[in-house]
C-alpha cells in the first residue's frame, strides 16, 4: 500500500504563495517590494549626486618667508707682509732712518785712485766726461761713511741722475751754466767753491785731486725740506734668488766694458762672495781702506752721448747723456745676465728697468753699480 500522498505537491507550495494565502500576505509582499525599490532608488540618487558634484577648491596657505638669522662677524684683515727696506738697496731693515740721500761727485782718473768711501755707496753711476776719462756720482743713504773723495766738479748729466733723489749733491765747483742746471734740478747744492761746510783739501795729494768731504757735515746742513728718505729708484726682489736675472737670465762670469779709450772697467763674478768684483783696465779696484770695490747688481745702460755747448780746457767739448727716453739695458745679478729696456719719463723721474715682456726688471737687494755706455762709441762684452 502506497504511503505517498498525492497532495504532497500541493503542500510544498512556495512560501510566497503560502504567504499570499495567509491573511494579508499580498500586502506584506507589496510593501517589501516598495521598500526594496525605494532603497535601490535612494542608492542611485546618492551615486548620481556623488558623481556630478564638483570637488572643493584646495586651500592654499599664504606664503611664509623665513629669514635665517645670520650673525655678522667683522674682523680686521691681517696687515700685508710688506717688509721695510732701504729704498736705494732693497735690503730689509727694521726702520729706515729719516735722512736724505747724499750724492757726491767723485773723480776716477788714474791720479785719484784709490778713492775713499766708494765701498759704502748704495748706488754708483759711472759716466764718461771730456778727455775720455770717467767720473762717478756716488749716492749714499743706508750707510754713512766718514769721508768721501776725491771730489770733483759737476757735469751736465748730473741733474738727470740726482734730481729723482730730492736730496743733496756735493761737488767741488763747475761752470756757471752747468751750475745753473744743477741748481734748477731741485737738489740742495753743497759746493767747495762756495765755501760750504764739510769740504776740505788734504795735503797728501796734489790739487785738483785732493778735495774731500765729511758725510756727517753734509747731512748736518740738510735743509728742513730734506729730512725724508729718497724715493725708490729701482725695483727689487724680496731676495737674490728671485731677481729677474737669476730667474730668467743666462749664466755669465764676466762683463768687460769699453766706455771710452781710457775708461775700460770690468767685473768678475765671485760665487763665493756672491758679488761682482770690479777691476780697472784689468787691475783689481779697491778703496783706500783696502776693500775691493764690488756690487750685487751691475747695470749696463746704453744711451746717446752727445756733446754740449760747454767747453773744458783747450776748448774740448763737454759731453752729456740723453737719459729722458728709453734704450737697451743689460743687468748682471747672481752670476747671470738678462737683457731688457730702460725708460726715463722726465728729468726728475727715476730711470726704470723692464724685462722683455714689459714687466719691472727686479734687482737683488744690495749695492748697484750703473755703467752708462755711450751709444755708438762704447761697448761691452758678457763672458
Amino acid at each position: 500500500m502506497s504511503t505517498s500522498n498525492p497532495w504532497g505537491a500541493a503542500r510544498r507550495r512556495p512560501a510566497r504563495r503560502q504567504a499570499a494565502r495567509q491573511p494579508g500576505g499580498h500586502g506584506r509582499v507589496r510593501a517589501a517590494a516598495r521598500r526594496a525599490g525605494a532603497l535601490v532608488s535612494g542608492t542611485c540618487v546618492v551615486v548620481a549626486a556623488t558623481a556630478c558634484a564638483q570637488p572643493p577648491e584646495p586651500v592654499v596657505p599664504d606664503p611664509v618667508t623665513v629669514t635665517p638669522a645670520i650673525e655678522v662677524t667683522r674682523a680686521t684683515p691681517p696687515p700685508p707682509d710688506v717688509p721695510v727696506v732701504w729704498p736705494l738697496t732693497g735690503v730689509e731693515v727694521e726702520e729706515v732712518t729719516p735722512r736724505p740721500a747724499v750724492a757726491v761727485k767723485v773723480e776716477n782718473s788714474a791720479q785719484s785712485r784709490p778713492q775713499t768711501g766708494l765701498e759704502h755707496a748704495d748706488v754708483v753711476w759711472e759716466t764718461v766726461v771730456e778727455f775720455d776719462v770717467s767720473r762717478y756720482v756716488a749716492v749714499f743713504h743706508s750707510t754713512v761713511p766718514g769721508d768721501v773723495g776725491p771730489i770733483r766738479s759737476v757735469r751736465p748729466v748730473d741733474p738727470a741722475l740726482v734730481a729723482p733723489l730730492g736730496g743733496l749733491l756735493a761737488f767741488s765747483g763747475g761752470q756757471d751754466g752747468i751750475l745753473a742746471e744743477v741748481r734748477s734740478s731741485g737738489v740742495q747744492v753743497i759746493s767747495h767753491d762756495d765755501g760750504d761746510p764739510g769740504l776740505y783739501r788734504i795735503s797728501s795729494r796734489r790739487a785738483p785731486h785732493n778735495v774731500y768731504g765729511s758725510m756727517e757735515t753734509f747731512l748736518a746742513q740738510a735743509g728742513a725740506d730734506r729730512s725724508a728718505p729718497p724715493p725708490r729708484q729701482f725695483a727689487f726682489a724680496r731676495d737674490a734668488a728671485s731677481a729677474t736675472a737669476v730667474v730668467d737670465g743666462s749664466p755669465a762670469t764676466s762683463l768687460t766694458f769699453r766706455l771710452s779709450s781710457l775708461a775700460r772697467p770690468s767685473w768678475t763674478w765671485d760665487s763665493g762672495e756672491g758679488l761682482w768684483l770690479r777691476s780697472e783696465a784689468g787691475v783689481p779696484a779697491a778703496s783706500s781702506s783696502g776693500e775691493r770695490l764690488s756690487a750685487v747688481n751691475v747695470v749696463a745702460v746704453t744711451a746717446p752721448h752727445p756733446d754740449t755747448r760747454y767747453r773744458a780746457q783747450g776748448g774740448a767739448r763737454v759731453p752729456t747723456y740723453d737719459l729722458v727716453g728709453s734704450g737697451p739695458v743689460t743687468v748682471a745679478t747672481g752670476g747671470r745676465t738678462v737683457r731688457g729696456t730702460w725708460s726715463k719719463e722726465g728729468l726728475d723721474a727715476p730711470l726704470e728697468l723692464f724685462d722683455a715682456e714689459g714687466d719691472p726688471l727686479l734687482l737683488a737687494p744690495g749695492r748697484t753699480w750703473v755703467e752708462l755706455v755711450p751709444r755708438g762709441t762704447g761697448s761691452y762684452t758678457v763672458g
